[in-house]
């Protein structure tokens, strides 16, 4: 096993527990085991999420959900639960179906995995920099820099995004989709809403004008320009696209999630029929929606019939379509997620073994699969690690 995340961790634990007698050495390049356990969700690890059909727990997979249907039928988050709950960890579902151990720390499933390991004897080496990997009669051959060789009946990497692993991939004959950022907050230097940087909308809906691309949900604006839930789902989405853009695109806001604008606009002629001595209806925090007035030169105390229609019909544009200039991203380095990786099509995913080479196999974010934020990425590695590890101790 090459890689000491989630995914080669985990595929280590199932292939020594099916396979006792076997020798499972797992190589980590640097001298941090779980590194993206440690610090996702904060510090607290977001170990996947309570959506347990599998039909719709892929529609969180912007790359990779129709090849993991399979996969997530035979482990998916309930079996997830289950596995740490085994190992006594206890877990808890938050309101948005982010699972987090109760302790709120990482170090809780990071010891569970590595004392895991340890327990059943699965050898794991850090600060191991691979040479070459080779293609043998008898499997592989991993020559480290130091001119150790070990000699592997199957082998599995798990480096992720790294760039050194996607060589070893291509050395040994696979195709890699150039990988790109996903899962990045919105730079917009030009906003006028810069200093209302922590005001968060309860829902929103965010479209790339470019691309028709569109996501629903949190929205946060920060002195950079926006993230939350609606912003981190559509660059995911629209990873290849952003890229393709040079990340300068035209953000529009529906600050309403109204269906559409001529909806919104009878909305407010109703309101100033019935209500001609009310102030306008405010349906968005204080500071932000007055300053979306003052953009239409408007004074939030005017009365309701001291604005013309025409006035109205504005204030619904603005609120159903309100555009910004994108001209860069933010990316999470620590936790950065890509778009990209090994072409899918080289991949059995009854097993996780390469179609190319017998005997190889591949497992978390190595691969072209990657989800929103809110657990799905762990759930790729827990799943297609399980699967790997499976299929290994069989040969």
């Amino acid at each position: 096993m090459i890689g000491g995340g989630a995914a080669g961790v985990f595929a280590a634990i199932r292939c020594k527990e099916l396979a006792p007698h076997s020798s499972v050495i797992l190589l980590e390049k640097t001298n941090q085991l779980l590194s993206k356990v440690r610090i996702s969700g904060g510090g607290r690890c977001n170990v996947t999420h309570a959506c347990f059909d599998p039909f719709q727990l892929v529609k969180h997979y912007p790359r990779g959900n129709q090849e993991l249907i399979g996969p997530l039928h035979s482990f998916q988050p309930k079996d997830v639960i289950s596995w740490f709950q085994e190992r006594g960890i206890r877990l808890k579902t938050e309101e948005d179906g982010r699972i987090f151990p109760d302790t709120d720390s990482s170090e809780t499933i990071i010891n569970c995995l590595l004392q895991s390991a340890a327990r059943i004897g699965v050898e794991i080496r850090k600060q191991q920099r691979i040479q070459t990997v080779q293609k043998t009669e008898q499997g592989f051959l991993i020559e480290l820099q130091e001119g150790e060789r070990i000699a592997a009946d199957s082998l599995l990497l798990a480096t992720g995004s790294a760039p050194w692993g996607h060589d070893l991939v291509r050395r040994l004959g696979h195709t890699i989709i150039e990988p790109v950022p996903s899962l990045f907050t919105f730079n917009v230097p030009s906003s006028p809403l810069l200093d209302l940087s922590g005001i968060s909308v309860p829902q929103a809906i965010v479209e790339l004008k470019e691309t028709g691309l569109q996501q629903r949900g949190p929205l946060l604006l920060t002195h950079w320009g926006f993230s939350g839930p609606a912003v981190l789902k559509l660059s995911a989405w629209a990873a290849r696209e952003l890229n393709n853009l040079d990340y300068k695109a035209t953000l529009l806001i529906n600050w309403t999630c109204s269906e559409n604008k001529e909806i919104l606009y009878q909305s407010l002629l109703k309101h100033k029929k019935e209500h001609p001595s009310h102030p306008i209806p405010q349906s968005l925090p204080g500071n932000l929606f007055v300053r979306l007035l003052s953009s239409l030169n408007i004074d939030p105390a005017t009365l309701m019939n001291q604005l013309a229609n025409r006035t109205l019909f504005q204030l619904a544009e603005k609120l159903y379509s309100d555009p910004y200039l994108i001209e860069g991203k933010t990316t999470y380095k620590q936790e950065f997620v890509t778009a990209g990786g090994i072409c899918l099509k080289e991949i059995s995913f009854k097993s996780m073994e390469s179609r190319i080479n017998p005997g190889l196999y591949f497992a978390g974010e190595i691969l072209n699969i990657d989800g929103v934020t809110g657990g799905f990425n762990f759930q790729n590695a827990w799943t297609t690690g399980w699967l790997a590890g499976t299929a290994m101790s069989r040969r």
